[in-house]
């Protein structure tokens, strides 16, 4: 895209966000909020499996605190992904261009997609 501007699109969350591939977009302060703080849980919740690890702990527990990280990991993408279903995705189709809903759409498929791999 060399020497070509790059269209503003749309507004998100009240804040310019530019197409996909280069978007910067920030998502509701109080679940921006929650989501840090679950975050950092989650990070000491990791560090805690690499110390049952180090002390050779047993396999099964082990095990058990790797599927409550993974829990809690997909607890966070499920409240982003609803968060941008109502704000950035809403605002596509009610706001947006046909080219908007287009690329939200490809978007959605792409992520859900990826899930699966």
């Amino acid at each position: 895209m060399a020497g070509r501007a790059v269209p503003v699109m749309f507004m998100c969350h009240a804040l310019l966000s530019i197409p996909y591939q280069g978007m910067v977009q920030v998502m509701d302060e109080r679940i921006k909020k929650s989501q840090l703080a679950r975050l950092s849980r989650i990070e000491g919740q990791v560090r805690g499996v690499a110390r049952m690890i180090e002390e050779e702990r047993y396999c099964i527990d082990v095990l058990t605190q790797i599927r409550a990280v993974r829990a809690a990991l997909d607890k966070v993408e499920q409240e982003t992904l609803g968060d941008h279903l109502k704000h950035c995705v809403a605002h596509a189709f009610h706001g947006g261009t046909e080219r908007d809903r287009q690329v939200k759409i490809d978007e959605l498929l792409e992520v859900l997609d990826s899930r699966r791999r």
